[in-house]
């Protein structure tokens, strides 16, 4: 199980900064949605200069224009970029296609897809599907990603993001069994990131101990 440190609403140097306090505790890193609109590919390309041996995940969120945009996050350094599960299928077999090319991996956002929707998503064996609660949820109503039921996708790889807290992964874990636990601000505002990330990291070690 990875732990994916997602990084927004902050400058690049910013962003590689709190990083390397907690490098030792993650997996994977997210150039969020937020970096890549405010600084472009750059912000792709820098973060995985400074952190070459993690996988980083550009969180592009496309949901149109799947080739031009893919091939941008692939070409600055990505190793997994995101598409939206809501879009047209002919977008998303491009991303697929696009990431194969390149040898990397697709990550599908299940954020608002309908049953219908993620049965049509399913073709998908070699994505990672991530089941979201939207920040605009969490901000605006308060919901976070706790007692999540059972994933649609539990056969496949699965991401899990949105407001995760350390007193709600243990039930995210047992509801989702997820490959990656997506981690923002629980680690990103915390007084000690570093000691943040590695409260996660004991707690996943604990679970898969067991």
């Amino acid at each position: 199980m990875n732990i994916q440190l997602a990084l927004d609403r902050m400058s690049i140097a910013e962003a590689i900064e709190l990083t390397k306090k907690v490098e030792n505790s993650i997996d994977w890193i997210e150039v969020g949605t937020s970096l890549i609109k405010e600084f472009g590919t750059a912000s792709i390309k820098e973060i995985k200069q400074a952190f070459p041996h993690k996988q980083i995940v550009a969180d592009i969120k496309t949901i149109d224009n799947a080739r031009y945009e893919f091939e941008l996050c692939f070409e600055a350094g990505a190793d997994v970029a995101t598409v939206m599960g809501v879009s047209p299928l002919v977008t998303i077999d491009t991303c697929m296609e696009v990431a194969n090319r390149y040898q990397k991996k697709v990550m599908i956002d299940l954020l608002n897809t309908s049953d219908e929707q993620k049965q049509a998503l399913r073709k998908y064996n070699d994505a990672i599907f991530c089941e979201h609660v939207s920040k605009d949820q969490q901000e605006e109503l308060g919901s976070q990603n706790q007692g999540t039921k059972a994933s649609d996708f539990s056969a496949f790889q699965v991401a899990a993001a949105g407001g995760i807290k350390l007193d709600s992964i243990h039930n995210l874990i047992e509801s989702l069994n997820p490959t990656v636990v997506i981690i923002g601000s629980a680690i990103t505002k915390a007084k000690d990131p570093s000691l943040a990330a590695a409260q996660f990291k004991q707690v996943i070690l604990q679970t898969e101990g067991k």
